[in-house]
């Protein structure tokens, strides 16, 4: 006589759940309540990355999510893991990355009476997220979350949120009382209005300096197909967002980035695919942009269209890739007439582009040492590319910080989408490390869901500011553990944007007067020359301190070819500041 079946608890129709929603990896922090979701997940056969802190985890979530197209999964506990992940929830709203966080919570019967993390996680987040939800019983749990899930990357993606109380996680039912998971499809991929698409091709055809910019929705939206298309056969010139880079490739002869202060100025028209009219495009405004400029936003999130447009702007809903193929069949075979009246514009950006990419080789050419960012990049770039040339495009960039992050992103070519990740829209410092583990796991992971380029396995490489890397450099224990390969540089200048010593001596004579309570080291100085290689030597990986090109050269091949974590620690100029400008801004882009 056979036994009765065991009943289901919480946690087990929670990762059940998860695992019939095609979910492949949890990042996250266990302890009370959520550890037994963590273990029945993997049961179940699904991966969790444990991290050092939620923080970490949360980003790592929404990077896996642009990545992979489906939302990424953290889970956390209850009151302070919370609040630890709505660092995640900021960034995946500012930045419209699909992401599902989980939270345990104090037990229903316990509710207002101070109980272990109370936290009333509901109305904190619901201003902040797509939709935040609390399982009111255990049966419901299959459509609460196949709701939430499907609600993060459907439309506008962004961050969903449930709440699980830990009655409801260690809750035992009968299986015939738990519903099945919903099926998701894909989200549906609208097309534009055919009368729009030929407006909009009316007014690219009378454009005599028209300009396409390709920001990271059009990489999220798998569009670069189409958009490579439309390129080739109108040779109108673009412009990629730091995140758009890749999109077509850098190497292409219409890519003006290396004139970007030159192409908003020109520009009479553009055609923004995926891209927000923010901080990182100046509002739309000038002095930037030309005063008459007329923009077209093609964007899946209706309440996008029109924010800082213009009386002029025109609005396109609709799925990137498929409103880009609607303008290809509607322009035929027209063509951007570069030579005729598109030639005072295109002259412009040609001379713009030779003067800063003169600029950019003269200043890689700088043999001083301590090194410079640009030198620096040019040592790592050229042993990388003799190793891994970037048509192949086997290398994911990391970029984060400021001078480091913007300096990097003109030198460091990218061929295919998705194989650059920054601060984003949100600028947010402490993603480098959390968004390197995701692009590993995306990539190189059991069950890897990422794809970009000829090239399957790809290397993971973080270019950290020493301030950046501040952050979040305990996760590199997190990528020994868990045996990822990835290179971090970290760029040493002993200070946030720049230190305030060039000798150790000097920094030595500002620390004791600060330890006096003396104005010495400034508020953007850090420690100098921190030993931060020895992270990766600590968690079983590998460190290298560097300061000259050579030893420069020979950490990143063998950083390179290494199976192991690894940190290179490239000690730079510290571009010694006394006093900044007031209202300065550190963030560079390339004129």
């Amino acid at each position: 006589m056979s036994s009765p079946p065991r009943p289901l608890t919480g946690a087990h129709i929670i990762a059940r759940t998860l695992r019939d929603l095609k979910v492949q990896v949890i990042f996250g922090i266990v302890g009370v309540p959520v550890s037994d979701i963590a273990e029945q997940a993997i049961n179940l056969g699904i991966r969790f990355i444990g991290f050092r802190n939620e923080q970490a985890a949360s980003y790592a979530a929404t990077a896996y999510g642009y990545l992979t197209g489906r939302p990424g999964v953290c889970l956390v506990v209850g009151g302070p893991g919370v609040l630890h992940a709505i660092a995640g929830i900021g960034n995946a709203s500012a930045n419209s990355f699909p992401l599902l966080l989980l939270s345990g919570s104090t037990e229903m019967h316990l509710t207002t009476k101070g109980a272990f993390q109370e936290l009333d996680s509901i109305s904190l987040l619901t201003p902040h997220t797509k939709l935040a939800v609390r399982a009111p019983s255990p049966d419901l749990l299959p459509h609460i979350l196949a709701t939430v899930y499907r609600h993060a990357f459907y439309g506008r993606p962004g961050p969903g949120f449930v709440d699980i109380p830990a009655d409801i996680i260690t809750a035992a039912l009968e299986s015939p009382d738990v519903e099945e998971t919903p099926t998701i499809a894909a989200p549906p991929t609208p097309a534009a209005e055919e009368t729009l698409i030929a407006r909009i091709a009316s007014l690219i055809k009378s454009s005599s300096a028209p300009l396409l910019v390709l920001g990271k929705g059009s990489a999220y939206s798998r569009a670069e197909s189409a958009i490579r298309a439309l390129v080739t056969a109108t040779q109108i010139p673009f412009l990629p967002t730091p995140m758009g880079k890749g999109i077509v490739p850098d190497s292409h002869p219409q890519n003006v980035a290396a004139a970007r202060s030159a192409a908003l100025k020109g520009a009479d028209l553009v055609v923004l695919l995926g891209a927000r009219l923010n901080w990182i495009l100046h509002f739309g405004e000038e002095p930037k942009w030309n005063k008459g400029v007329r923009f077209v936003q093609v964007d899946v999130c209706v309440e996008e269209l029109g924010r800082n447009a213009g009386v002029r702007g025109v609005g396109v809903f609709g799925d990137v890739g498929v409103v880009v193929r609607q303008l290809v069949a509607s322009l035929g075979d027209w063509k951007f007439d570069s030579e005729g009246k598109g030639s005072v514009f295109m002259g412009k950006l040609n001379a713009a582009r030779e003067k800063n990419e003169k600029a950019v080789r003269a200043a890689a050419q700088d043999s001083s040492i301590p090194l410079s960012y640009s030198h620096a990049f040019e040592v790592i770039k050229t042993a990388m590319h003799e190793l891994s040339p970037p048509e192949d495009g086997g290398i994911v960039y990391v970029a984060e910080g400021a001078n480091t992050m913007d300096i990097s992103r003109s030198i460091f070519p990218v061929e295919y989408p998705r194989l650059r990740l920054d601060a984003g829209s949100y600028a947010t410092m402490g993603v480098g490390l959390a968004y390197a583990i995701a692009a590993w796991e995306a990539y190189n992971g059991h069950g890897a869901q990422a794809s970009s380029g000829p090239t399957g396995r790809k290397k993971v490489v973080a270019i950290e500011g020493d301030s950046a890397f501040g952050f979040s450099g305990m996760e590199v224990e997190t990528m020994a553990r868990f045996g990822m390969d990835v290179l971090i540089f970290v760029i040493n200048n002993g200070g946030i944007y720049f230190g305030d010593s060039d000798s150790a001596e000097d920094w030595s004579k500002r620390q004791e007067k600060t330890v006096k309570g003396e104005p010495g080291l400034r508020s953007w100085a850090l420690g100098w020359e921190v030993k931060y290689e020895k992270m990766a030597e600590a968690c079983g990986g590998l460190g290298y301190f560097v300061r000259t090109p050579d030893e420069l050269r020979r950490a990143t091949i063998e950083g390179f070819r290494a199976k192991v974590p690894v940190v290179v620690n490239v000690i730079i100029q510290s571009e010694k500041v006394e006093k900044p400008v007031s209202g300065s801004s550190c963030l560079v882009f390339l004129s």
